[in-house]
């Protein structure tokens, strides 16, 4: 006769509540884009999704405080011409946000303090340089006003081993230019 055993976990009796409605973030039409990105970033004051927008890329940027059923109409950043395909919030100003697209270019934009209440399209910098889709973006965790944007090869099967990658050093608002960083051979992304 057998007898059944149960694994003892100190866990057994913990179960998860889902969150209320009015709590979530409903009706939002997030990318269909098949890319290696989370599609969202977070900061202390805001959220950001990127949208299915037609005729270029956009994304939304919501206060945390704003839940629920989102409008179709609520206001986007879209300045972009090809999908957008990352988006980074600055660790050091929680109303800069990079965006990186399919159009090659990256752009930083300044949040309003209360969020949006119309499009966004003119962005405070436009970064131009890329011969390739731009495909993630890493803000340095230290250094200010200091932005990574990687371009992903797709003739390669292993995206990760194929990446170039070009830094943006910047100064406030000011004169940003941009550096080329040679790509160590390993792959392995290192902070200039």
């Amino acid at each position: 006769m057998s007898r059944k055993v149960v694994r003892s976990s100190k866990f057994r009796h913990v179960f998860g509540q889902a969150v209320k409605a009015d709590q979530c973030y409903d009706d939002i039409r997030i990318s269909q884009m098949t890319w290696d990105s989370n599609f969202c970033s977070v900061n202390p004051k805001f959220v950001a999704m990127i949208v299915d927008a037609s005729g270029g890329g956009a994304f939304m940027v919501l206060p945390l405080s704003k839940t629920g059923r989102i409008d179709m109409s609520y206001p986007t950043v879209c300045g972009h011409t090809g999908p957008v395909l990352d988006i980074e919030f600055c660790p050091h100003n929680d109303n800069i946000i990079a965006s990186g697209s399919e159009d090659c270019s990256v752009m930083i934009w300044e949040i309003p303090e209360g969020g949006l209440t119309s499009p966004l399209t003119d962005p405070v910098v436009k970064l131009e340089g890329h011969s390739k889709r731009v495909g993630i973006l890493s803000w340095h965790p230290t250094a200010h006003n200091v932005l990574m944007s990687l371009l992903m090869s797709t003739t390669c099967p292993c995206t990760a081993a194929r990446r170039a990658r070009r830094g943006w050093g910047t100064c406030p608002r000011g004169a940003w230019r941009s550096t080329n960083v040679k790509s160590p051979g390993n792959g392995i992304s290192q902070w200039f």
